[in-house]
């Protein structure tokens, strides 16, 4: 009897890797929305005018929150750490649309996903994480599958020049905030973490926006705010996968970001998918969720164990 309430109270629950895979893929769908926007506004408005316009426009909705938590909103006992992901993401940004402007954006794309192969050993070094070799696995065959996705002719086209090597080092910057937010989360509110990117976000974006500066028309103007909206969006999700999973094992998840902007892109844009993108696109999504659903199936096991040693015997 003691047996069958035990096996009855197990039920099943998502790992804390499987649940933050599910938050980290909404994040990669948002971003692609959000990216898929700023792609069409790109035309007639300079990367740091729709970066100033994308977080101003979250800092304004967020206000709200800020009046009511008053000096909370900003409080934090990791200040410097803070500090520098805000600074080191403002920085990545501007050199990541520095290079989509000066090199093709296939292989500039492919360059920014580089930031998953920093990110996993970076993890087991400052966070103490143990990637496994499923973990491994998943980050290499992953971005394997983005160079198959990006094709033969952006990767031989591609140069090591000062475009490239901003985007690097971007991929580097967006490696750091990340380990940032995963150590911030375990003891600051996602919501601190927000408004401090947003009000930052945008004091730093000021006056590189001021130096180009163009006056949107209504449409343009609703579009570059909605940004905005779908950037708070992104950040909470990501947020909330930092803050359950391992940033080592969110890393592959990031890959999708490539497999919805070819949606994306056939469906706004009319950009169709070569052969090249569907069979990345496999690998991709082939690898990350074998090791997901892997991971899932091991802490089930691991939980039934706990709960009851004689469940697998």
């Amino acid at each position: 009897m003691a047996r069958r309430t035990s096996q009855r109270s197990i039920g099943f629950r998502l790992s804390p890797n499987a649940e933050g895979a599910l938050w980290m893929l909404s994040s990669t769908a948002t971003f692609s929305l959000m990216a898929c926007i700023v792609k069409f506004t790109g035309e007639h408005y300079p990367p740091a005018v729709q970066g100033f316009y994308r977080h101003a426009a979250g800092l304004i909705l967020m206000i709200p929150v800020i009046l009511r938590l008053r000096g909370e909103a900003y409080r934090t006992t990791r200040p410097l750490l803070m500090t520098f992901r805000v600074v080191a993401n403002t920085i990545s940004i501007l050199l990541t649309f520095y290079a989509f402007a000066e090199m093709p954006l296939a292989a500039a794309n492919g360059l920014v996903f580089t930031r998953a192969l920093w990110l996993a050993p970076m993890a087991m070094i400052f966070l103490g994480e143990k990637a496994g070799p499923l973990r491994i696995a998943a980050v290499l065959i992953g971005f394997a599958g983005v160079v198959v996705m990006l094709g033969p002719t952006a990767i031989l086209g591609l140069k090591l020049d000062l475009p490239a090597l901003a985007v690097l080092t971007a991929a580097f910057l967006q490696a750091l905030v990340v380990l940032g937010v995963k150590a911030t989360t375990k003891d600051t509110s996602p919501i601190v973490l927000m408004v401090w990117s947003m009000t930052f976000g945008t004091l730093l974006l000021t006056p590189f926006a001021v130096r180009e500066w163009v006056w949107p028309d209504p449409l343009s103007l609703a579009l570059l705010s909605a940004t905005g909206a779908i950037a708070l969006v992104t950040q909470i999700t990501f947020l909330k996968a930092m803050q359950v999973g391992d940033a080592s094992a969110m890393a592959p998840m990031d890959y999708f970001r490539l497999i919805f902007s070819a949606i994306l892109g056939f469906i706004f844009f009319h950009e169709v998918p070569t052969l090249w993108t569907f069979i990345g696109g496999v690998v991709v999504a082939g690898s990350t969720l074998f090791v997901t659903l892997r991971e899932q199936q091991l802490a089930e096991r691991g939980r039934r164990r706990a709960l009851d040693p004689e469940a697998d015997s």
